[in-house]
């Protein structure tokens, strides 16, 4: 009886540390969000996000006010539409403009608001018309590499 009653005890124990690990897991991996507070959505067109994934944070002078809730292509505008899901607590003008930055080098990527001087706040249902796209390094690189393999031949044609 009294074997019974610890194997019941560490198996508990085990299945709560168990919970714990997978709950961390997914927090970190930004995979799971709690938020209990109330939200308002808006949408935003992008030419290109780059590595942006729904669940991002979205970030007005580096404190998270909002995630990415759905990222999904519009084939009329062949753009990509973004839903952004933002605490009601914080207003941002209609005229607000969105980019798209990464946090470090390489690191993850998350949208940055950077709020307008109009006098209405976004609602839910706005559309954030002024938008800047990912910064794609490959493509940074690739330009780079151009203008330097242009700069000698450019260099060998002077008189």
């Amino acid at each position: 009886m009294q074997r019974s009653k610890n194997d019941v005890w560490v198996g508990l124990f085990v299945l709560i540390g168990a919970i714990a690990v997978l709950f961390l897991a997914l927090k970190s991996a930004n995979l799971l969000t709690l938020n209990f507070n109330s939200v308002y959505e808006v949408s935003a067109k992008f030419d290109n996000i780059g590595g942006l994934k729904p669940g991002a944070a979205v970030k007005s002078a580096g404190v998270v006010v909002g995630r990415v809730k759905k990222i999904e292509f519009d084939g009329e505008s062949f753009q990509a539409k973004v839903t952004l899901a933002l605490q009601s607590g914080v207003g941002f003008p209609q005229d607000s403009s969105l980019k798209i930055l990464t946090t470090g080098l390489l690191g993850e990527q998350y949208l940055d608001v950077s709020p307008g001087a109009d006098d209405k706040n976004l609602v839910a249902g706005d559309r954030i018309g002024s938008t800047q796209s990912a910064v794609i390094l490959e493509n940074l690189i690739s330009q780079f590499l151009y203008s330097q393999a242009e700069k000698p031949a450019a260099e060998g044609r002077k008189p």
